[in-house]
């Protein structure tokens, strides 16, 4: 198994959520906030210039059999890029095991 965290612009969410709507892993979503190599914007308020270095993004968390992994990163890719600084991160990582809650289900069973 396999663990896909994406860090994504935020209006990319919609078009990520549809595509993996096809594909079929369950997602967990969260608000976040952080700095690249970009390290921050820029922004002018009320005549006032201002340095927003944490510029906020959005999380997505997934547990996925490793054969799909591939597939889903490829899909995250492709829905996800502007091609402009600030489209964010894919992490794949291993996953030894996972328990459902509820049933005690473990392993490919409990994603």
């Amino acid at each position: 198994m396999k663990r896909i965290t994406a860090i994504i612009r935020r209006e990319k969410l919609d078009a990520v959520k549809h595509a993996m709507r096809e594909l079929g892993p369950g997602m967990t979503v969260t608000d976040v906030k952080g700095q690249g190599r970009q390290k921050g914007i820029m922004e002018v308020y009320r005549g006032s210039e201002y340095c927003l270095d944490l510029l906020p993004k959005t999380q997505i968390d997934m547990v996925v059999k490793a054969e799909d992994a591939e597939r889903i990163v490829r899909t995250i890719l492709e829905t996800a890029t502007t091609g402009n600084i600030g489209d964010g991160k894919i992490f794949i990582s291993p996953v030894d095991d996972v328990i459902r809650i509820r049933t005690g289900d473990r392993g490919i069973g409990a994603i």
